[in-house]
């Protein structure tokens, strides 16, 4: 009869050894990827530098660009963006020509800072751009927001309404609704693990799939030639992907907490959107907040998707000017 062989719980060692190697080949390929990664986003920002200047409030350095003179008129970009959107856009350089134009980069986009310690609501934000205007002794601009900016811009005219004149709204989000791509960015915030994401394989997948967006977000028409110059890698470094991650999940309970006081809006509005916008229902929310707010005036673009001043800067502009004078007329 043999003698059995002893029971052990004890692995063999080659499976230790093979899981080992698997973990320092995982390791490796994450440290190759965001070394990749680095040199790509360092390189975008030698080749893009800061293309303004720099104000503190309250401690946190925002990065903005002025051109033009006159009447002050604020552009507020949406989520993961920067103020490489507007200055790309005609309309700046047609806008320049009749106002002072201040376009900011919002907390966490391209050269402006966004501490971890604070949630950065419209509401937030929008207090920080109101000393940013005292600081910066912009009295009483027309403040344009697109998309998630225009929260925020309806948030200033909320909260601040004698610190503006009037509001141009465009393509924005103001009702809380179903968003199933919010729960593919949840990842990126735990905490950890939404870190390494972000520093290793995160700027790799957004940038597989930034084609595709830039198509979702021009179509029904095509990508203009001019917004090709975008400076991707800006918007693939670790801060501006945690920064969109952090907005995305923000915009049901964002604008949940502020359409209950649309009503009360006092400074002048115009809404305006394309009626083939695929990232965002134009009746959901732009028809649905002009028929909110009494007084405001409503603009459809026909043909046009989520990016009008890239389209229709003409138009665009109109609105702007039509803001200013409905200002004009109440005073």
């Amino acid at each position: 009869m043999k003698t059995p062989k002893p029971v052990t719980d004890r692995a063999p060692e080659h499976v230790g050894k093979s899981g080992a190697s698997s973990v320092a080949l995982i390791a490796a390929a994450l440290g190759a990827s965001a070394a990749a990664a680095r040199y790509r986003t360092s390189r975008a920002e030698k080749e893009n530098p800061p293309a303004g200047q720099f104000v503190e409030v309250d401690g946190v350095r925002l990065h903005y660009v002025e051109r033009g003179s006159g009447e002050p008129l604020v552009l507020l970009h949406g989520a993961a963006s920067m103020t490489a959107d507007f200055l790309l856009s005609p309309l700046v350089k047609m806008a320049a020509e009749r106002y002072r134009v201040i376009v900011f980069d919002r907390p966490g986009y391209g050269y402006s800072e966004r501490p971890r310690s604070t949630v950065w609501g419209p509401v937030t934000q929008a207090a920080l751009f109101e000393e940013a205007f005292r600081k910066l002794d912009i009295d009483q601009p027309i403040v344009l927001g697109h998309s998630w900016g225009a929260m925020v811009a309806l948030a200033l005219g909320l909260d601040f309404p004698r610190s503006l004149k009037g509001l141009v709204l465009m393509s924005g989000y103001f009702y809380p609704t179903p968003r199933p791509e919010v729960a593919l960015t949840k990842i990126t915030g735990v905490p950890l693990l939404g870190d390494l994401l972000r520093y290793t394989l995160s700027p790799w997948l957004v940038r597989s799939v930034w084609g595709l967006g830039l198509k979702n977000i021009f179509a029904p028409g095509a990508v203009p030639e001019h917004f090709k110059q975008f400076p991707v890698w800006l918007s693939l470094r670790p801060l501006p992907l945690r920064t969109a991650a952090e907005e995305f999940a923000l915009l049901n309970p964002a604008s949940d907490s502020l359409h209950g006081r649309y009503s009360g809006l006092e400074p002048p509005c115009v809404i305006i959107s394309g009626d083939g916008d695929r990232v965002l229902s134009p009746q959901d929310h732009s028809a649905r907040l002009h028929a909110q707010i009494r007084g405001s005036d409503y603009w459809v673009f026909p043909r046009v998707g989520h990016m009008p001043h890239h389209v229709e800067p003409q138009q665009v502009l109109a609105a702007i000017n039509l803001a200013a004078e409905k200002a004009a007329d109440r005073q």
